[in-house]
């Protein structure tokens, strides 16, 4: 599991488009990265889009926002143009990110146990060390936790 201080994990992805994006291509930048479990779900799409309804306050405080989660470039490309979506979105088919994060992990729904990403963000600063974790993410006003 990541702590404070910590140098971002090495990764690399895909995003919506298909391009390669690596943990050196987010240095220069805050940058929030956001682990969700699934594209149009609720609660997915409500933390989604209150980051969209809030993103020029994050731009304007410096922050590049970033959602990462297992879905693939072509649901990411679906979810970003049904909600107007104005970040990037990487998919982490593989799970190698989540796990590098410590996001992936057993979760339980109704007594059943499974594998999955828990809902959890980090915040880096500009060297692309961790300033921040998020771990009680509130979906709904998920910006105002992240702006303090």
């Amino acid at each position: 599991m990541l702590k404070i201080g910590d140098k971002m994990p090495y990764f690399e992805v895909i995003n919506q488009h298909g391009e390669k994006i690596t943990s050196n291509s987010l240095l220069g930048r805050k940058t929030i990265i956001y682990f969700y479990p699934k594209d149009n779900t609720s609660g997915c799409t409500a933390e989604a889009c209150n980051l969209r309804d809030n993103y020029e306050a994050l731009t304007a405080k410096g922050y590049n926002v970033v959602g990462v989660s297992k879905d693939s470039a072509e649901s990411h490309r679906k979810f970003i143009d049904k909600y107007s979506l104005p970040f990037t979105l990487l998919a982490d088919t593989t799970t190698d990110m989540q796990q590098a994060f410590g996001v992936w992990g057993e979760k339980s729904l109704y007594g059943r146990k499974y594998m999955g990403t828990m809902r959890r963000t980090f915040i880096f600063d500009e060297q692309g060390i961790l300033t921040e974790i998020i771990e009680k993410v509130n979906t709904k006003d998920h910006a105002a936790q992240i702006l303090g």
